[in-house]
């Protein structure tokens, strides 16, 4: 089995690069941290992945079938499971596409809402403890670094609700 090889290991790789995703990838690791304890404070009922989907809809709105599996990365029938788990616990719906009556779309029902906003809330204060502990100067460029990092990956920011929309 091969790997491939890590950033540092390619030569084509400029330095500043190498160095910038290996500080990505080390901060990572504490908000997947963050985020699984704070998943965790729902309960049992989600999973980090099946939390994506419904951050997804809650900042997209409604969308296709297959144009959430393509926003998650993952297949359609990958993305039908963890749409049947979210449905059997009240957190997402299947809806008829008003313009398309062969089409059915994702959307998040008010449960799926309420734990968004649970999880994310949570995350918001640990995150805020964590930066609080950073020095002042460290701070200063953060937020123009990581909206750029956000907007590079076509994350929509934090605060982003849908109005509704069918994509």
């Amino acid at each position: 089995m091969s790997r491939a090889p890590a950033a540092h290991d390619r030569a084509d790789v400029p330095a500043d690069v190498d160095a910038v995703t290996e500080a990505v990838l080390t901060a990572s690791r504490l908000l997947v941290a963050v985020s699984a304890r704070s998943i965790a404070a729902a309960g049992d009922l989600i999973t980090l992945p099946q939390f994506r989907l419904l951050v997804i809809l809650h900042s997209r709105g409604p969308l296709k079938h297959a144009a959430l599996a393509e926003l998650l990365g993952v297949t359609p029938s990958t993305a039908s499971r963890m749409v049947d788990r979210l449905v059997a616990v009240d957190m997402v719906a299947r809806q008829g596409n008003p313009s398309s009556r062969r089409e059915v779309v994702i959307e998040l029902t008010r449960e799926g809402a309420r734990i968004v906003r649970l999880v994310t809330n949570r995350r918001r204060r640990e995150i805020a403890k964590i930066v609080e502990t950073m020095p002042e100067g460290a701070r200063h460029g953060l937020v123009d670094v990581l909206t750029a990092f956000a907007e590079a990956g076509g994350e929509p920011p934090a605060g982003t609700t849908a109005e509704g929309g069918w994509a």
